[in-house]
């Protein structure tokens, strides 16, 4: 006889059994309903009452328990417009075409779109001019050395020309640096520190290391913030330190020193900065002993002898006439007095959390400061002794040869490289609960970063940024990114035309 499985269908005994389940299940739902149901209505009178008696919010006052739904319906509303209500090239600081481009390169896929381009040619967008007859992408070309501070005890020539940007352990969490130093090392490029001092993390991958001295020179300080020579020697004999650079300000809050919450300040951190464990880490607004150009002078002279490394400023700029008095000291001096490198950044914000003010409406952004600093150095003949670095919000291949056209040497980018490692913008660098675990010190939160996995990220970032901006210069006919010039770059006009930026770019506007 076949295997069948045969119900009982005369079977009194099992038909009350399975009944008795049935209602078992019945009753065991029902109780359960009843009870969430008197929970929400406790949970809603408690609410009520809390509300009704409290005077902080007139809404909550006033329209008791429902009232709370604005401040929730406020904080979805960012979601709700992150993923289906924004445009692509609609959302700030960075859209969504920005964002899941980078993340398309970072998984090393390919670059090229179907159908056409989506974004709008408004008024002062750039746009390059492509040349006639543009170079081989496949001819091999002899590229001129770029050498760093080629007087100082150590030159450096930087192997990338695209790197990653100052952002310090504190500010980031460790995967998220130990993955920035293993692909800063597959790549070759070098790796700023930020201004919380040079940690393991931003050693162990092997890397190009660049020391950032902020303002209370953390590392490398005494205890009233003035730079301690025999602490800065010490760090800068790891032979993966390349250069050191002075921050005067950053484009998150130019005019405003840097705050660590003392909830993040552990023992380890407290170490590498040299400050008490548990104490808020609170940066001047500027460096103890640098007031006027005299003393800036002085202490980049000073940073210099000590680390024997090529050292360099960066500055978000705003007022001019301070620049051009720097500038004119330098020459009293003699050229050799000069910072080796000068790092432009933008005044419309960046990785450190600020006060809206500042980063809404304190400093130029790189679009201005940049080819305003290189009018500068030419016009006191200081161009070939001093290289410019661009930073600030420039993420994509084409902002990166924009700066190039635009006068830089290099480019630095953060926030990129933050998407790189995972970033969604959801804007809670500050807060740490970070969901990526980029900006928290949550253990479980940084459980979701493997360094080894973003450092391929990183890589691939970094590698795919490059070979877009080289097909950018060889469409515009020459032969590598540091030839690209003003003459290349067009901008989109009120009238919808295009001009050359050399021909709309007035730097005496600023002075």
């Amino acid at each position: 006889m076949p295997n069948t499985l045969i119900f009982a269908e005369g079977d009194p005994t099992m038909m009350a059994q399975f009944g008795g389940l049935a209602m078992s299940g019945l009753n065991l739902l029902g109780s359960l309903f009843l009870f969430l149901v008197g929970l929400a209505v406790a949970a809603a009178v408690v609410l009520f009452v809390l509300d009704i008696t409290q005077t902080r919010s007139a809404v909550r006052r006033n329209y008791p328990v429902i009232g709370r739904f604005r401040t929730l319906f406020s904080h979805l509303g960012e979601f709700f417009r992150q993923y289906f209500f924004a445009l692509d090239r609609e959302e700030m600081p960075f859209n969504r075409a920005e964002r899941e481009w980078i993340d398309h390169v970072c998984e090393d896929g390919s670059d090229v779109v179907p159908f056409g381009s989506t974004k709008n040619l408004d008024p002062g967008t750039p746009i390059f001019a492509n040349g006639l007859f543009p170079a081989l992408d496949d001819d091999e070309r002899p590229v001129p050395d770029f050498i760093i501070g080629p007087n100082t005890r150590n030159p450096y020539q930087p192997g990338s020309l695209f790197n990653i940007s100052a952002m310090s352990y504190g500010s980031l969490s460790k995967p998220a640096i130990q993955a920035l130093s293993r692909g800063a090392a597959l790549s070759r490029c070098y790796l700023n520190t930020g201004e919380g001092g040079v940690s393991p993390y931003h050693l162990e991958g092997g890397c190009d290391v660049v020391y950032q001295l902020g303002t209370a020179k953390f590392g490398a300080r005494n205890d009233d913030a003035t730079l301690n020579e025999d602490k800065l020697r010490k760090v800068c004999e790891n032979p993966h330190i390349k250069m050191v650079e002075i921050k005067l300000s950053q484009g998150a809050k130019p005019g405003k020193g840097g705050i660590l919450p003392g909830g993040k300040v552990n023992a380890e951190i407290a170490e590498i900065r040299g400050i008490p464990e548990g104490e808020d880490a609170i940066s001047p607004n500027r460096h103890i002993d640098a007031s006027n150009s005299e003393e800036l002078l002085d202490l980049i002279h000073k940073v210099r002898e000590a680390s024997g490394r090529p050292t360099g400023i960066k500055l978000c700029i705003g007022q001019v006439g301070p620049i051009v008095d720097l500038l004119k000291a330098i020459k009293v001096r003699g050229d050799a007095s000069a910072p080796d490198y000068i790092v432009i950044d933008g005044g419309d914000g960046g990785t450190g959390a600020a006060p809206l003010p500042l980063i809404d409406n304190t400093g130029l952004s790189v679009r201005e400061g940049l080819p305003l600093m290189d009018d500068l150095l030419r016009e006191y003949n200081l161009r070939d002794r001093v290289k410019i670095i661009a930073s600030g919000k420039l993420v994509t291949s084409a902002d990166v040869a924009w700066a190039f056209c635009a006068g830089a040497d290099m480019v630095n980018n953060a926030r990129g490289f933050m998407f790189a490692l995972g970033c969604i913008q959801a804007l809670k660098c500050d807060k740490n609960t970070c969901p990526t675990g980029i900006t928290t010190h949550n253990p479980r939160l940084q459980k979701g970063l493997d360094p080894a996995n973003k450092a391929v990220r990183v890589h691939n970032y970094i590698k795919n940024i490059i070979k877009e901006v080289e097909i950018i210069a060889h469409a515009c006919g020459v032969d590598e990114p540091r030839q690209l010039q003003r003459e290349h770059l067009l901008i989109v006009q009120a009238s919808g035309r295009s001009k050359p930026f050399d021909k709309v770019w007035d730097s005496s506007r600023y002075m």
